[in-house]
């Protein structure tokens, strides 16, 4: 039987090149977003292209109903759930400083990226405890997509480093109480990625490449996250639950 993977915003951005990636592992994927499924129809069929079944799920991961539904979804579907990758995130609408930080953004934030993907890990690592117990030999495993952002402060957007510090958290504890199980949890943190999230701030990256901030000069790109993605989906680190994987070129490596 195919595993099944769930990407949670797995149409765009990181997520897509995360869908991608497990998609030509032969996985099939499910996918949740908030837009209607016609204005995602071209990712989902080059998903389909490569062979697999992909499901799209319209859900917001910050409501509670909708995670629910989004799980039931999954369950009614494909009957099981092999690797979940919390990847869905926003960033603030506005970047104030943080004298100036607004509790709605802060809230907003918060809701999507840390306190929606906590309790959607919640039901899905009940969900693999339940599947690890019909069968020993089930594998599962989730990953969450954090940010450099965990350990690297930004004064302007304050909101978006906590979440993300956050989730780094999460996967931590989530990895020490799913090892009884033989489920794996892994951090996989990305740098700067070539997205729409960073389209706004593309110059004040292309300076910090030109001036050596990576040690690999270029843009991430959506498919270096989703190998990185792959390579634990696949249980390639099967001996290192817990861990962060840097997607980062290099830019966080101390140096003289």
């Amino acid at each position: 039987m195919k595993r099944v993977a769930l990407v949670t915003g797995g149409a765009r951005g990181i997520g897509y090149g995360i869908s991608e990636a497990l998609a030509r592992e032969g996985f099939d994927v499910a996918i949740c977003g908030q837009r209607e499924e016609d204005a995602v129809r071209e990712p989902l069929d080059a998903l389909r292209a490569h062979g697999g079944e992909v499901q799209y799920v319209r859900a917001d991961v910050s409501d509670d109903g909708a995670r629910s539904y989004l799980v039931e979804a999954v369950r009614q579907r494909f009957g099981r759930l092999d690797v979940l990758v919390n990847n869905a995130g926003v960033a603030p609408k506005v970047r104030a400083d943080i004298l100036e930080t607004s509790a709605e953004s802060f809230d907003w934030v918060l809701d999507v990226n840390l306190r929606g993907p906590f309790f959607l890990t919640q039901a899905v690592a009940n969900w693999m405890v339940e599947q690890r117990r019909q069968d020993e030999a089930f594998a599962g495993c989730i990953v969450f997509v954090t940010s450099i952002s965990s350990t690297v402060a930004s004064t302007n957007r304050v909101e978006y480093c906590i979440s993300k510090a956050g989730l780094s958290m999460a996967a931590q504890t989530w990895a020490v109480r799913l090892a009884e199980f033989g489920l794996l949890v892994f951090e996989v943190r990305p740098g700067v990625i070539q997205t729409d999230m960073t389209s706004g701030v593309q110059e004040k990256y292309d300076r910090l490449i030109e001036q050596g901030g990576m040690l690999q000069p270029r843009w991430g790109l959506p498919s270096d996250v989703g190998r990185a993605v792959a390579m634990l989906a696949r249980g390639d680190l099967a001996y290192s639950t817990g861990q962060v994987i840097m997607v980062d070129g290099g830019m966080l490596v101390d140096r003289l």
